[in-house]
């Protein structure tokens, strides 16, 4: 799935997210809020550590998405909610949110039923999450005059294909034609694969200058996806995550079928 069909996968979700959302908040507090989705984060209302909430999709979508806070705002929310006074982020607060939450989910599967058939969320809290290579979507909740409280959606690959399958996705999924005699004779060679995040051609110079600390600028944005790497051929893409301490990659995308490309 190219960025630009990814964008429009994910604003389709956004978007009924925001408004559902919105309006459980409203009513579980009493008060209006509103929900826009943003063209970048705001990095200047993102303060004290995140709270993590997993939406598991079943039914006519498949796939998760990850909703991020931050304690202060939680906090807050949850204050509005329980119409008692602010205080200091704990559980019964995230627990108060996640009710929320799961009231909106219910109403975003309502919204999103009509294009993609039956369908539910699983609302859970999650810790020690690593969103590398995830694709964001930045919103801000506001109500009144109070500032506004930063909200990230992370979608893993399986989500945002299931939104917006695409053709490169209908053909990777497909049957395709393969030799098997002649393929069984390879399938224990050990081949080199590499995972790529980017890449930057500098001049001998700045190679040259090169010292511990140096930051080397890549050309690709952090939410554009991994690149997969076999003889130096990208055979597939996807997500960067942390498998037991060690990188690994999540494919969301093959762009041919793999035997095709060595030569079957």
């Amino acid at each position: 799935m190219d960025n630009q069909s990814t964008k429009k996968a994910a604003a389709v979700f956004a978007n009924a997210f925001a408004a559902s959302l919105a309006e459980s908040l409203t009513q579980a507090a009493g008060s209006s809020f509103q929900l826009r989705v943003l063209e970048s984060p705001d990095l200047a209302t993102r303060q004290g550590q995140p709270v993590h909430f997993r939406l598991t999709a079943e039914g006519g979508l498949r796939g998760q998405c990850f909703v991020e806070l931050y304690q202060p705002q939680v906090a807050a929310l949850a204050a509005k909610i329980q119409a008692v006074p602010a205080g200091d982020f704990s559980s019964e607060h995230a627990d108060a949110l996640e009710t929320v939450l799961s009231a909106a989910m219910a109403g975003t599967a309502a919204s999103l039923s009509a294009e993609y058939g039956n369908l539910s969320f699983k609302v859970d809290r999650v810790e020690d999450l690593a969103f590398g290579g995830m694709f964001v979507v930045p919103l801000a909740a506001s109500a009144g005059e109070d500032p506004d409280i930063p909200v990230l959606l992370y979608f893993d690959g399986q989500l945002l294909a299931a939104l917006a399958p695409t053709a490169a996705n209908t053909a990777a999924a497909g049957s395709f034609s393969v030799d098997a005699t002649n393929l069984k004779l390879v399938l224990d060679v050990e081949l080199n694969m590499s995972l790529r995040f980017g890449q930057r051609q500098l001049p001998l110079r700045d190679v040259l200058e090169l010292a511990s600390g140096s930051v080397i600028e890549l050309d690709r944005q952090v939410d554009d996806p991994v690149e997969l790497l076999l003889d130096g051929k990208v055979i597939a893409r996807g997500e960067a995550v942390i498998v037991d301490g060690n990188y690994g990659l999540r494919v969301t995308e093959v762009p041919q079928p793999i035997a095709s490309q060595l030569g079957y």
